[in-house]
């Protein structure tokens, strides 16, 4: 599975320059503007896929390596990492042709496969040499960025199909913004506080805030601050897993250096 997860590796950026060129229809940022949501995040804030398709590049290549090629732990995770490659790619198309429902299955398959693989190597008990790195925060930052994104997507699928139509559009984007929480949180746990899975969330939160804090959107200043709070309490969160490493629920035997 090594030579997958490159070639899916190197997928990611090619196919979001070819989306971005318009090679796919419109880009990601003119689908948004159309189907406007309380969820969507600041357009700078999608800037971090070029940081996860570098990191995602150098795991790929990381683990190549003839010394790590045979971990059990790597072994467990490189069909996962190169589905999730794969599927991420695939979005992009999908989406620029506005297929959405076919996109939201496709991300949230992507998440199931990038929370699978991070959670995995944070709870790898003898990690080798630059797992920590090349492996355990690239990985997560990916799932990370891909918690947030699910649920903006699914924002838009039910603004798209006005399938909630009959519903305060600030109810029903609360209630997504609580089940985004609750995912976070449950995977940071799972994840021990990762700092990559953490970082990307904060980052895509605090888009949201810039994002909504301008919005026009009634409700948007209460999904604005709203983000706030979920980000406060994640970083407390995260700094207590890291702080207090044997309060880190959901986690089994913890290895010296963690």
């Amino acid at each position: 599975m090594r030579l997958p997860v490159l070639t899916a590796a190197v997928l990611m950026p090619t196919m979001a320059w070819f989306s971005q060129q318009g090679y796919f229809g419109p880009d990601n940022g003119e689908i948004s503007d159309r189907y406007p949501t309380l969820l969507v995040a600041a357009g700078y804030a999608f800037s971090i896929w070029g940081l996860i398709f570098l990191l995602d590049l150098a795991f790929a290549l990381w683990q190549l390596r003839s010394r790590v090629s045979q971990d059990e732990t790597l072994l467990r995770v490189r069909p996962a990492a190169a589905a999730g490659f794969t599927l991420t790619a695939l979005w992009m198309p999908i989406f620029s042709q506005q297929w959405f429902w076919l996109a939201l299955a496709v991300i949230w398959l992507a998440l199931a496969c990038m929370a699978w693989a991070a959670v995995v190597l944070a709870r790898d008990p003898t990690p080798l040499p630059g797992q920590a790195v090349w492996a355990k925060f690239a990985l997560s930052l990916h799932a990370g960025w891909l918690s947030l994104a699910a649920f903006l997507n699914t924002a838009q699928v039910i603004v798209a199909y006005g399938l909630l139509s009959g519903v305060d559009r600030l109810v029903w984007s609360l209630a997504l913004l609580t089940t985004a929480a609750l995912l976070l949180w449950v995977l940071n746990a799972r994840m021990r506080g990762s700092l990559g899975y953490a970082l990307a969330a904060l980052w895509g939160l605090a888009g949201v805030y810039v994002k909504q804090s301008e919005s026009a959107l009634e409700g948007a200043d209460i999904a604005a601050w709203s983000a706030v709070a979920i980000g406060a309490l994640l970083l407390a969160q995260t700094l207590w897993l890291r702080l207090h490493p044997r309060h880190r629920v959901f986690s089994g035997h913890l290895s010296p250096g963690e």
